[in-house]
């Protein structure tokens, strides 16, 4: 199926989706179908990405030769998760699956101490019923501003969630660590073990668990595992099996892989079926 492209972000001071110094948050509510893609793009305030149904992907993108990130980021975002994007970040949006797509723009100046680029957080009930109250309209001015700040608070206290792939650089990177991780993320049922991986791409694996650590920060284990649930995830929408994603995701029981998604999402993969 053909993407979509579409426009998503203001386009300037006069966008009624433009925040500013009067109004510092701006909520944009749309209904996307699946396959829609929004091309990378960059904006002066900071943006969070979610959906109360459906399921998003979100691309933090590296930034020129010689930027300051040394990979890109991927995030699978089913609805009880957000992603945070940080003024002028690169990034691109995906539909993975048809959404109810919430989109709040939020002043530079609002942006907490030490969230730069990008991160996932926990879309707590609360934030979902406070973004909800503020695309209300008409509100009272009072009203507005008062639920403004309880969803820049909500953020702020949210509790994070590592569940992005990171990627190698690919001018700056190891060449055979981005291919490992490419091969990786094409055949996510592969049972390879980590030598297998290392010899296919002409290294040892002593040398590609170190570039690991020295590239993405992370054990080749860790990021597999981030790799099975941005797999698993959409899989899991589509209404496809706990044992079939848990096939589909490398592991050899359902259990196993069972555990590791309560572990790592909070909830049993059964509650993300068929959402």
């Amino acid at each position: 199926m053909a993407q979509r492209h579409a426009r998503l972000e203001p386009v300037g001071d006069t966008d009624p989706f433009t925040p500013d110094a009067a109004r510092q948050v701006r909520v944009r509510a749309r209904s996307m179908p699946a396959d829609t893609h929004f091309e990378p793009h960059r904006h002066p305030w900071a943006q969070l990405a979610f959906c109360a149904s459906g399921t998003l992907r979100v691309r933090a993108l590296p930034e020129g030769d010689e930027g300051e990130r040394r990979e890109e980021l991927t995030y699978i975002v089913p609805p009880s998760r957000a992603v945070w994007i940080a003024p002028g970040q690169l990034h691109c949006i995906d539909v993975l699956e048809a959404a109810e797509f919430r989109t709040l723009y939020l002043h530079a100046s609002l942006t907490p101490a030490g969230w730069s680029g990008s991160r996932m957080i926990v879309a707590s009930a609360l934030l979902r019923e406070l973004v909800q109250g503020l695309d209300a309209q008409p509100l009272r001015p009072e009203r507005e501003a008062l639920l403004m700040r309880l969803v820049h608070d909500e953020i702020t206290h949210a509790d994070p969630q590592a569940l992005a792939v990171p990627m190698p650089h690919a001018q700056h990177g190891d060449k055979r660590l981005r291919a490992l991780c490419e091969a990786v993320v094409r055949a996510p049922a592969a049972r390879t073990t980590l030598a297998g991986w290392a010899a296919d791409v002409g290294a040892s694996e002593r040398t590609i668990a170190r570039l690991f650590q020295g590239e993405l920060g992370t054990s080749y284990q860790q990021w597999r595992q981030q790799a099975a649930l941005a797999h698993a995830l959409p899989l899991l929408a589509q209404g496809a099996s706990v044992a079939q994603v848990a096939a589909a995701t490398g592991y050899a029981s359902e259990s196993a892989f069972s555990a590791m998604f309560k572990a790592a999402m909070g909830q049993p993969p059964s509650s993300f079926q068929g959402r």
